[in-house]
């Protein structure tokens, strides 16, 4: 670990990659030349890689002391009609075996839509869905951890409660907090002070264990949003996101894991959250 309670790290290749080695080893090298240590590969419109790439991958990785997770493709959906589910579960599932194979041990994704339904008639469907995925991964020895995303728009499965109901009813997930989606959520700009942010990670804490906070896997990065919710990510020194007050929260909470930036300069911001949790927390990288 460097000495930081968290990992900081892009979701997908940073921008500066140069094309030789390129790819995803590439991305790893890079990530570590920028000082870097947790990658997120964007594997969001297809899972195409190889069990060579994979192997590679982690190899990479495992010497550049670098941790690594998946974003699954955009096209999930836990609420999909019983003729579109079996093609996003396979989605789901060829990014948690190819995964594995490339050293990953979270795999993110977008849990899907309400199609206009209460949250609460779609939820069981959801969490019988994400269950199966589940205990299919655990039978095939494979464990890495399913993590639902908080969404930004509200018409989207993906409030704090859906996947904190999701991370109680089925062993092996867990959420994938998007703390920029979650003040672009409800459209109104909340979320965003210290006090909000401590309640959210009390009702984490509570809802799933004091230890799952010191397994925080986050994404991150400025937003836009209007009245339904997210727009656009953007950079952090164009958006109105306190970052300084959210690290004071999870600094207060004693949380740990992994930060991945999702900004539109994803490496310069990263490494500009790592500075801004140094300047918060006191904590300094280890020799």
């Amino acid at each position: 670990m460097s000495g930081f309670s968290f990992r900081f790290g892009t979701v997908g290749s940073p921008l500066s990659t140069p094309k030789k080695p390129g790819g995803s080893v590439g991305a790893v090298l890079r990530s570590a030349e920028l000082g870097l240590d947790t990658l997120e590969l964007g594997w969001v419109q297809s899972v195409r890689v190889s069990e060579e790439t994979c192997a590679s991958i982690r190899q990479t990785a495992i010497e550049n002391a670098l941790h690594i997770s998946v974003h699954a493709p955009y096209f999930i959906n836990l609420n999909a009609d019983d003729e579109e589910w079996p093609k996003s579960r396979k989605r789901l599932m060829d990014a948690a075996h190819f995964g594995n194979l490339a050293g990953a041990t979270d795999i993110v994704f977008h849990p899907g839509s309400y199609f206009g339904l209460p949250p609460e008639q779609v939820l069981p469907r959801a969490v019988e869905r994400l269950r199966g995925c589940a205990e299919e991964l655990q039978q095939a020895g494979n464990p890495a951890c399913l993590r639902p995303e908080t969404m930004g728009k509200s018409a989207m499965l993906g409030s704090l409660e859906d996947t904190l109901t999701m991370a109680q009813a089925v062993p092996g997930v867990f959420p994938c907090m998007d703390f920029a989606h979650l003040h672009a959520r409800p459209g109104d700009g909340s979320f965003n002070t210290l006090d909000e942010w401590l309640a959210v990670l009390e009702r984490y804490g509570n809802s799933l264990g004091e230890e799952a906070l010191y397994h925080l896997h986050v994404h991150l990065s400025g937003i836009e949003y209007g009245s339904k919710g997210e727009k656009n990510h953007l950079k952090l020194e164009e958006a109105d996101l306190d970052l300084k007050a959210l690290f004071r929260a999870l600094h207060r909470f004693g949380c740990r894991g992994r930060i991945l930036c999702e900004s539109p300069v994803m490496e310069d911001d990263a490494l500009k959250m790592q500075e801004i949790w140094q300047e918060v927390s006191g904590e300094t990288r280890a020799a």
